[in-house]
């Protein structure tokens, strides 16, 4: 899949960016406590999968302002 194709199909750009930042900002800790030495910090799962359901939900979901002929 190319880089424009994919911008193409992206067609409620603000739920998809609210989606993304939602699930990286869910993501990131998790990836830090993964990448860290500290064995105090314990990577959670659900978490990690959480972020990932955010940017999938934010990908699909279409925006208020649009109707179902506008997204599609």
């Amino acid at each position: 899949m190319n880089v424009d194709n994919l911008v193409k199909d992206i067609r409620s750009w603000k739920t998809t960016l609210i989606g993304c930042l939602t699930g990286v900002a869910i993501i990131i800790p998790q990836l830090i406590a993964v990448l860290d030495s500290n064995p105090e910090t314990v990577f959670e799962l659900p978490l990690l999968l959480a972020g990932l359901a955010a940017i999938g939900i934010g990908t699909v979901a279409k925006d208020g302002d649009k109707s179902t002929e506008d997204v599609n």
